[in-house]
């Protein structure tokens, strides 16, 4: 047990250290930011359909990358129009590309 729960936060602390990086390396503002959070999100979720990873890499690597709380933070932040509009497009962004990693991977086996 404490083996795994190691595993996992190691891969987190990566995955959340990738995603710091890549904002870095992109300052952007608004809408821009809501963009980027969500495709770095749908990466992740691809990755996790295409790959079917374990506990490092899919739980801690794939799940430290992603963030639910910016989603949460930019949908708090907006009206509640907005705020719908941005989980619907971020859930079903993601949906989507965890169902087209999935299928790519089952035309790969």
């Amino acid at each position: 047990m404490w083996k795994d729960a190691l595993l996992v936060g190691l891969g987190a602390a990566l995955g959340a250290t990738a995603r710091y990086a890549v904002f870095l390396e992109a300052p952007l503002t608004g809408i821009e930011v809501h963009v980027l959070t969500t495709l770095v999100n749908a990466l992740s979720c691809f990755a996790m359909g295409f790959f079917a990873p374990g506990k490092f890499w899919g739980m801690g690597v794939l799940g430290g990358f992603s963030t639910l709380s910016a989603v949460s933070l930019a949908a708090a932040q907006s009206s509640p129009a907005g705020a719908a509009a941005t989980l619907v497009s971020s859930f079903a962004a993601c949906m989507a590309a965890w169902f087209a990693g999935d299928a790519l991977r089952g035309r790969r086996a």
